[in-house]
């Protein structure tokens, strides 16, 4: 896999948006400043959630790019953004959105990693009462390895 995906500097807590939409907007956007990603890839991200939701469980939505996106990622990389009230995700609340872009097949195995750590509804609680955006890389920096 890519070198680092995730660092503190991509992880925003709390998070601005109050929509599902500007959710993904602020983690695409994230992204795009980190230089993942072009500004295209936030619009394929808006494409995906139009075909299928990318709502996961446990508080948690992975907002990512159509197939066809793959040209406008620079590198494999995350973006999370914790929020403090609860967004509507589709009748769904949501806490964390955790934005990703993957070269190849790469977000698979990303995908994977973090569906292993919010699986575990006591991670998912570290994860809430975090204090601050390095509390949280603490938690998920096993998706590096």
């Amino acid at each position: 896999m890519s070198a680092e995906i995730l660092s503190p500097r991509v992880i925003r807590v709390p998070g601005n948006a109050t929509t599902r939409d500007d959710a993904i907007r602020e983690a695409g956007e994230i992204l795009v400043d980190s230089g993942a990603v072009l500004s295209s890839y936030v619009d394929a991200m808006f494409a995906r959630e139009a075909s299928v939701s990318t709502y996961m469980g446990n508080l948690l939505a992975i907002p990512h790019g159509t197939n066809d996106s793959q040209d406008s990622i620079v590198r494999s990389a995350l973006s999370v953004v914790r929020y403090d009230v609860p967004l509507d995700w589709d009748g769904n609340e949501v806490r964390f959105v955790i934005g990703i872009a993957g070269i190849n097949d790469e977000h698979l195995e990303i995908l994977s990693r973090i569906a292993i750590i919010f699986s575990d509804a006591n991670d998912v609680q570290k994860l809430v009462d975090a204090a601050n955006s390095d509390e949280i890389f603490d938690l998920l920096e096993d998706v590096n390895d």
